[in-house]
């Protein structure tokens, strides 16, 4: 069974930088297509962010791009979310998901607050 355990959130001034990793486990990690969302208290969840498995191709929601940069270590079976000039409404739970051929795997988040 696979399993993906998110890590490195906090509480970071506006205009500040932080950087989210996702370590995954149990399953081909190399093989699959990875992303983040992130979920607002009271909102659904949005897909910021996606990476293949090769790190060829990355997707970005229009709210996040030229500042956030997704990559990920096949090496280290981890996904990175470097995230920089951070604004409040970035405040969220950010939730890894990796999936492939018949399966699917969800992280269980990380707290980002962006506040002074």
């Amino acid at each position: 069974q696979g399993q993906l355990v998110e890590s490195g959130g906090g509480l970071v001034q506006p205009g500040g930088s932080l950087k989210v990793s996702c370590v995954a486990s149990g399953f081909t990690f190399s093989k699959s297509t990875s992303r983040w969302y992130r979920q607002a208290p009271g909102k659904e969840r949005d897909l910021v962010a996606s990476i293949n498995s090769d790190s060829s191709s990355t997707n970005y929601a229009d709210s996040v791009k030229g500042r956030f940069t997704i990559s990920r270590d096949n090496a280290k079976n981890t996904v990175y979310l470097e995230m920089k000039s951070l604004k409040p409404e970035d405040t969220a739970v950010y939730v890894c998901n990796a999936f492939g051929w018949g399966y699917e795997y969800w992280g269980q988040g990380t707290q980002v607050t962006v506040s002074s």
